[in-house]
């Protein structure tokens, strides 16, 4: 997999790869680029710090440098537990430059989820930002040979312990910002480890390579139509996805990243009005807070800002608002082993003289697949064959190509079933449309999402089951104007039990769950089940469809 497969017949005769014509494809050349050609240009801002691209690439060799002084390299894992701040940009250069994996762990999850995390990627190094110092210390006093702890000492943040042996300015100090790094020897090196939010349990870990990374993050740039020096605003967290590939993407464009320690309407409406932001990411959440936003915390700004969305699509009445007051709104689909977003619902123009609500249901389908991603059908899954383009006919949506993760970490039968027959198997349902675009119906595994994260029904329900008054319980989504969707618990009490109230069961489970996986709302009574006593979860995906949205 180090060098490019060799032709065959009077093409193959002295036509070798050599160090003259062949280059391991890798993110780490986009960085030193523009470090190149754009050094005086604004890299990074964060508050009242301003990096620019000659800074952030030194600060990256420090890292990289200062990783490797401790002994950090090859098949050694870096974890990052981190707000959208200048260090966990700089982590996605400077830990691979090292050598190492980069793993960035969901700042939400609680110390457990945590701990098993840094137990399972075997942790060399925690940098971590101390404004979770709280969850971090209890996660760290669970694994027993514990990382090297470097702290952020974000200006931002006024509360919080440090938890380990030197801050993050510290540890650049120790590193050189000459460090000579190399490119990978093989493309196919893992560059990144990120878990799923665990769909049965324990969560995963997917492992992406140096070649997905920089097609990718390339395919963002080509697709959204970017060009060269975006202002780009971090909504969207760097944990989740490495941030959809797009640190790297900026590195390519030269592009300016506004971090945001808070994402809230009013916060979003200053960076865009302060910095002229020309960009962001995020779940259908990020939409409303925009849309919603209190006349006070609105900013007047005079050009023309997109907005990339996964997940739910927007509702017709949240597009026209939305256009109405300056945004352009894409919708995309992708998964933690897809590299983010590897489907885009491409607008043609012909669309723009639709009706909103025609334009929603155009925009609402999850679309055609990225520039670099080889394929992309529905299939049916027993017959391994496509599922007819009539936009009725169900199957699972299956992917193939060069963004497909390279498997799950020490997860040998999970990464056999995913990539079966030649295809990742993406576990979602859907069909495909006559023009070759293709709509999601359905999640085959029950996953819920919430605010763009993943929430394992399995999960919750096992937290239900451990209260005493509970003899059953499934959990489906609901939906929420807020967050698009939530946890609803259905719940059948003991007879033995006595009252239990919707309150006590969702306090019950904040003791156990990190507070965004708990349930918003509980519904008492028998469960529908089958003959042989399966709960019928479509049926309460019904009722709590039913029910109608929160809030």
């Amino acid at each position: 997999m180090s060098t490019p497969a060799i032709d065959v017949g009077p093409y193959a005769s002295g036509l070798d790869a050599t160090p003259a014509n062949y280059t391991p494809l890798s993110p780490l050349s986009l960085i030193k680029r523009s470090a190149l050609v754009y050094p005086d240009y604004a890299a990074v801002i964060h508050g009242e710090r301003r990096f620019t691209w000659s800074q952030v690439y030194h600060r990256c060799r420090c890292l990289g440098s200062a990783l490797q002084r401790r002994g950090v390299g090859p098949g050694d894992t870096v974890a990052v537990i981190a707000a959208n701040v200048p260090a966990i940009y700089e982590a996605h250069f400077g830990v691979p430059m090292s050598g190492a994996v980069l793993n960035t762990i969901n700042s939400r999850l609680d110390a457990a989820a945590i701990a098993f995390i840094l137990k399972h990627g075997e942790a060399k190094v925690l940098i971590t930002d101390q404004e979770f110092s709280s969850t971090v210390a209890e996660a760290l006093a669970q694994v027993e040979q514990p990382p090297l702890v470097i702290d952020i000492d974000d200006p931002l943040v006024l509360e919080g312990e440090r938890l380990g042996e030197m801050s993050y300015e510290e540890f650049l100090d120790t590193g050189d910002h000459h460090f000579e790094w190399r490119l990978p020897k093989d493309e196919w090196q893992a560059i990144s480890l990120n878990y799923t939010s665990g769909t049965t349990g324990n969560p995963k870990g997917v492992v992406y390579h140096h070649r997905g990374a920089y097609l990718n993050a390339l395919s963002n740039a080509i697709g959204w139509n970017m060009g060269h020096h975006p202002v780009y605003l971090w909504t969207l967290p760097m944990f989740h996805c490495n941030g959809w590939c797009f640190p790297w993407t900026l590195a390519a464009l030269a592009g300016t990243s506004i971090c945001l320690r808070k994402v809230t309407g009013a916060n979003i409406y200053d960076a865009i009005a302060t910095h002229r932001v020309s960009h962001f990411c995020g779940a259908p959440i990020v939409l409303s807070m925009v849309i919603n936003a209190e006349e006070h915390e609105r900013r007047r700004f005079d050009h023309e800002v997109n907005i990339m969305t996964a997940a739910a699509p927007p509702p017709a009445s949240v597009l026209a608002g939305i256009e109405k007051a300056g945004f352009q709104v894409t919708h995309v689909y992708g998964l933690t082993e897809t590299y983010g977003p590897a489907v885009m619902c491409a607008w043609k123009s012909e669309w723009d003289a639709l009706p909103m609500d025609d334009k929603s249901l155009q925009k609402s389908r999850q679309g055609v697949p990225y520039h670099v991603l080889e394929d992309l059908d529905v299939i049916d899954p027993e017959t391994m064959t496509p599922v007819p383009s009539d936009a009725e006919t169900i199957g699972e949506v299956m992917f193939k190509g060069n963004i497909v993760m390279k498997g799950y970490l020490k997860n040998h039968t999970a990464t056999v079933e995913s990539l079966a027959g030649g295809w990742f198997h993406s576990g979602d349902l859907g069909v495909m449309h006559p023009d070759g675009y293709i709509q999601l119906k359905d999640r085959s595994k029950d996953i819920i999402i919430s605010g763009g994260e993943n929430i394992s029904s399995i999960e919750v329900e096992d937290v239900l089951y451990g209260h005493p008054a509970v003899e059953a319980a499934a959990v489906v989504a609901r939906p929420d104007h807020k967050w698009g969707e939530t946890p609803c618990a259905f719940v059948t009490v003991k007879a033995s039990a006595g009252a239990v109230s919707e309150q006590e069961l969702i306090e019950f489970c904040r003791d156990y769950l990190a507070h965004y996986k708990c349930p918003r709302s509980v519904v008492f009574g028998e469960l529908p089940k089958t003959s042989t006593g399966k709960i019928q979860k479509f049926k309460l995906r019904e009722r709590a469809n039913e029910l109608g949205s929160l809030n």
